[in-house]
């Protein structure tokens, strides 16, 4: 976090009362003392050493800065309004196939620390335990809703982007990532589709990977209670919307704006996901996906 997020984070906390100057410690080295925990998942005692302060003190703080972020969230996590975004309203490789979209929907799993009589509710299939973490943003790169604190062995969500009403994920068993201006560029409008599906879906995988690399300690075995490390992937979250609405040219945020080079194919469903297609609205993306390739194709013939 740059200096402007910084100071303009601290300031919203005094300015909203959720942030009291002591005698011991002002409100920007109450915030420094969080940001350093959570930024390098580094422990209290090391913290401790670092800024002269007892174990007690920064335990105490870093709870008080933890529940002042939390009740920023309705005022920095918002709902998308019913307006077609900017992002998707400005481009012809998107306008009208996707004018519905108001996001992209994706899960991932960060790793918890959790009692030895339920770790196995949250064992997920890939390492040790995790909880799930379901995630919504919206084309501007911020989130727009998250829900935390699953068990790390349920599914869910599949990759998609957020229509009113529903969702919508790309074919299966159909080329993903490609090059649209190539010579390997899409050959049907499935693979058509998957292509733009994936320049709009794309960017919940990298606001999530950023996320992870700005916050160290979502991804590092948590010393915290379980209700503690909830809190604090909610408060990863907080900050991350902050720093793109005060500071978007953020050299970590920079990344989000790589296009993707490799091809990807999507895996055929398995029985669950075949039930759960038919919830994903499959008619209203082959109605994409052919109105999409005959306004290309005609493109391409003139």
């Amino acid at each position: 976090m740059r200096p402007i997020a910084f100071f303009n984070l601290c300031d919203i906390l005094s300015r909203n009362n959720l942030l009291q100057l002591t005698k011991s410690v002002n409100i920007r080295e109450q915030v420094v003392i969080f940001l350093h925990i959570i930024g390098h998942n580094v422990r209290f005692r090391v913290i401790g050493s670092r800024y002269y302060r007892s174990i007690e003190t920064i335990h105490y703080y870093f709870r008080v800065v933890l529940r002042a972020i939390l009740k920023l969230y309705k005022l920095v996590i918002r709902l998308p309004d019913e307006s077609t975004p900017s992002e998707i309203r400005n481009n012809p490789r998107f306008y009208p196939y996707f004018k519905d979209c108001i996001g992209a929907l994706d899960g991932t799993h960060v790793r918890a620390s959790v009692p030895l009589s339920i770790q196995g509710r949250f064992r997920s299939c890939k390492r040790g335990t995790t909880q799930n973490v379901l995630a919504a943003i919206t084309f501007d790169l911020k989130f727009s809703y998250v829900l935390v604190g699953w068990e790390g062995k349920y599914y869910l969500a599949d990759a998609g982007y957020g229509i009113r009403n529903g969702y919508i994920t790309p074919y299966r068993g159909v080329r993903y990532h490609l090059k649209e201006f190539s010579t390997q560029g899409p050959e049907n409008a499935k693979e058509l589709f998957n292509l733009r599906h994936s320049s709009l879906r794309i960017t919940i995988e990298r606001v999530l990977g950023i996320l992870k690399k700005r916050f160290c300690v979502l991804d590092a075995e948590s010393f915290w209670n379980f209700q503690a490390q909830v809190d604090i992937v909610l408060t990863c979250c907080i900050i991350h919307n902050h720093i793109m609405g005060v500071d978007p040219s953020d050299l970590l945020n920079q990344g989000l704006y790589e296009e993707p080079e490799s091809d990807l194919i999507i895996p055929t469903l398995t029985e669950q996901e075949e039930r759960e297609e038919t919830r994903e609205w499959p008619a209203k993306r082959d109605e994409i996906a052919q109105t999409m390739s005959t306004d290309y194709m005609a493109r391409n013939i003139r």
